[in-house]
């Protein structure tokens, strides 16, 4: 039980490290919250203008809830897979990413504190971009099953915890260029996940990459209870919901094992002691 409570406060002591960090970097979290709020904006407004571009006439109103859907939760799984890999790159501008990897506590949980903030600030995150957004249009959600989009939303941030513990080993091996590298990650899983067309119009050879996309999983879920009303219990979520719980059970353990193979190399061979 001690060694539990021990674990516990370190993990909330890395919660509280990185919400410290993030408040040093504010205007970075401003910089971000425009930019992803405004590109929400020009996306939805895409969908508001289909009659003009199109030159048929139609209720726009379910496409405007699409895209949205599509925007806020690439925001928010964004900001999750970012989690990670940013505090990597803030401990090497701060210098203490040394002291960090010599602290009497295991990797798991210092890597679980940093995956609970990242969940935190990207929920907050993304609430005020949906708040701004939601301001501009009229959103119909008289179908809108809430339980069922919440209960996506947070297990599709375990499997995406996953991949960006896996991910950021390219700024803990790669000081200039590992943060670049990560963001390609992230473009990759943008491109084949859907956010702002089914997968179907994807080329056949690209529509497997999509498969193993966890990001497609949750959209496909939370379209499925936002707009079409179905509960968590039904075959269709269940349908989203077992690859989302596989890949989550797989990716964790799998992400801290290659983050500690990188952390012992990287001790190694001296990459840490490189601050960019």
């Amino acid at each position: 039980m001690f060694t539990l409570m021990h674990e516990g406060r370190a993990a909330y002591a890395f919660f509280e490290r990185n919400w410290n960090l993030t408040k040093r970097y504010w205007a970075w979290e401003v910089v971000w919250l425009v930019y992803n709020t405004v590109n929400a904006m020009s996306v939805t407004y895409i969908g508001a203008s289909a009659q003009i571009i199109t030159g048929i006439k139609f209720d726009t109103s379910s496409l405007i809830l699409y895209l949205l859907i599509g925007t806020t939760v690439w925001s928010y799984l964004s900001v999750t897979f970012e989690g990670v890999t940013d505090m990597v790159t803030f401990e090497r501008w701060e210098g203490t990413i040394e002291h960090t990897f010599m602290a009497p506590i295991s990797r798991f949980t210092h890597l679980v504190g940093s995956c609970w903030y990242a969940i935190a600030h990207g929920l907050l995150f993304t609430f005020l971009q949906l708040l701004i957004v939601s301001a501009f249009f009229h959103l119909d959600l008289s179908q809108a099953n809430y339980l069922t989009a919440v209960f996506m939303l947070l297990i599709g941030s375990i499997s995406f915890i996953g991949f960006g513990i896996g991910a950021s080993v390219l700024p803990l091996l790669y000081t200039e260029r590992g943060t670049q590298m990560s963001y390609i990650v992230r473009a990759i899983l943008l491109l084949v996940s859907g956010v702002y067309y089914p997968i179907e119009v994807l080329p056949a050879w690209m529509q497997p990459l999509a498969r193993i996309s966890p990001a497609t999983y949750v959209l496909d879920g939370l379209r499925a209870g936002l707009q079409h009303n179905k509960a968590i219990w039904s075959p269709e979520i269940w349908s989203y919901t077992w690859p989302l719980l596989i890949t989550g059970v797989v990716s964790v353990p799998l992400g801290v094992y290659i983050f500690g193979m990188a952390e012992r190399y990287a001790k190694r061979t001296g990459k840490l002691k490189r601050n960019g």
